[in-house]
């Protein structure tokens, strides 16, 4: 009987101990250390269209360039990591930042309630307006000229999105075409495959000054958007360090250096 009594008692501090372990292995890993994470690993993946310039893409000698990818090199710095930049399929971001394959969105990346609701975004840096692209010499000067018109976007983007929240006028295309990225839209645009293309202005302006583009941005725009940096949900702490690097950076005035570089005067808006 007592060794009955001694085993059960045994049995019964065995079970305890595993269910005491097993809480505390919980609460472990149930804190949200995703800063500490980047910082032990040393480096911090940043996903992109590595074909949306001036953002993030490839220049003419396949480096990764843009005013993202100098601002995420100056954050990286400031959390005392290295910054590896990595191209991803747009219309696969969120899954290639779920599974763990890179560690933030960053590449003119809009805010909107899907993606709240999806993600930990952090506070906007930057505004953006999407616009209609068309070419110089289009008869199309208005939204309502586009109607029964071939429209051009990228698959998967926050222009499709805010066609898509634009129900009557999205009625009144003719058509409307998904590309893999802004680039080669535009291309399409050029050879008159599609009437228009429905884009950041950002992206727009930018080529348009940069390699003299027989392109026009009409006046009207579809939507008002802010850029902001998209990490996996929960992810605050990470969030908190990035915005702390932002802060620095607009204090000491590297931010404004950074975007007179590629836009010619201080855009940002970190608070």
């Amino acid at each position: 009987m007592k060794v009955k009594k001694i085993i059960s008692l045994a049995l019964a501090l065995s079970l305890t101990a595993v269910m005491f372990s097993g809480c505390v292995k919980k609460s472990a890993t149930g804190a949200d250390n995703s800063l500490d994470k980047i910082k032990e690993k040393g480096t911090f993946v940043l996903g992109l269209d590595s074909a949306f310039p001036p953002m993030g893409f490839e220049d003419e000698k396949g480096n990764i360039v843009g005013f993202d990818i100098d601002v995420a090199t100056e954050v990286s710095k400031k959390l005392g990591v290295t910054l590896k930049t990595q191209p991803i399929d747009w219309n696969a971001k969120e899954q290639e930042l779920s599974t763990g394959k890179i560690d933030c969105i960053w590449n003119g990346f809009s805010v909107s309630e899907e993606r709240e609701k999806n993600l930990t975004m952090t506070q906007p840096y930057m505004d953006n307006h999407m616009a209609i692209v068309v070419l110089n010499n289009s008869s199309i000067k208005t939204l309502a000229d586009l109607k029964g018109k071939k429209l051009g976007l990228q698959g998967g983007s926050s222009a499709a999105d805010a066609l898509d929240s634009k129900e009557d006028f999205k009625k009144s295309l003719g058509d409307v075409v998904e590309f893999k990225d802004n680039l080669t839209a535009l291309m399409d645009l050029e050879a008159k495959g599609v009437d228009a293309v429905l884009m950041d202005d950002v992206a727009a302006n930018y080529d348009i000054t940069k390699n003299k583009k027989n392109y026009t941005v009409l006046s009207e725009s579809i939507a008002t958007e802010e850029y902001a940096i998209g990490l996996r949900k929960g992810e605050i702490q990470l969030k908190d360090g990035i915005e702390k690097a932002l802060k620095e950076l607009k204090d000491d005035g590297t931010l404004a250096k950074i975007s007179t570089k590629w836009f010619g005067k201080d855009v940002t808006k970190i608070k």
